[in-house]
């Protein structure tokens, strides 16, 4: 439901790019300034962080039990990355969206492309691009988390991660942090707006032109 009680359907806003080039700020201050917008919680078989908390930042599962969830067809979408399963648990999306809520997804482009095949007319997606490949090292140096190899590792998925940025509806070159999020802002106000995800529309007109 929209704030002026038109019924309307949620959609899933994606955000991918390569390692490094910002999505994860960028979602951190879209979620800050929008509260009508939900993080996606996926599932991952990698280790929990210092703070991370179940259900919250991640459900945590091991192989075993990631690979029992992706034979009962409970993801939407699921990818390998970096060594690490991700996915995006099905049931909760699917209940946001016909409750009219928004939800975001920090995920690659593997997710992206399955999302379009399981939810075509639910997903927006847009994809961040850094300015230039040096910048991009620049930053994945300054984190100072990762040695030579990671590095190397990264750029060499960085690579990969862009040779798909014609299969997303926006493209966004991060240079201004402040003016990349408040284009992807723009972004998500748009969708909003969509004929076709306002089902209540009809019968605000109705009523509109009946008084």
């Amino acid at each position: 439901m929209s704030n002026d009680g038109i019924a309307r359907r949620g959609f899933c806003l994606v955000l991918a790019a390569a390692p490094g080039a910002g999505k994860t700020s960028v979602s951190r201050a879209l979620l800050e300034t929008e509260p009508a917008l939900s993080l996606s919680v996926s599932a991952t078989t990698r280790a929990p962080r210092p703070g991370e908390q179940e259900g919250v930042h991640y459900f945590f599962k091991s192989p075993a039990e990631f690979d029992a969830m992706v034979k009962r067809s409970e993801f939407l979408e699921h990818a390998h990355f970096l060594g690490r399963a991700y996915g995006t648990p099905r049931a909760p999306v699917e209940a946001a969206l016909a409750a009219g809520r928004d939800v975001l997804f920090d995920i690659e482009w593997q997710g992206h492309r399955q999302m379009m095949a399981m939810l075509p007319e639910d997903v927006v997606g847009v994809f961040l691009l850094p300015p230039s490949l040096p910048d991009l090292e620049a930053r994945l140096r300054g984190r100072g988390q990762d040695n030579e190899v990671e590095i190397a590792r990264r750029m060499a998925v960085a690579r990969e991660e862009i040779a798909h940025w014609d299969e997303f509806d926006h493209v966004v070159v991060n240079r201004d942090f402040a003016q990349t999020v408040a284009q992807v802002r723009a972004i998500l106000h748009a969708a909003r707006s969509e004929r076709r995800r306002q089902p209540g529309m009809a019968e605000f007109i109705a009523r509109l032109l009946a008084g």
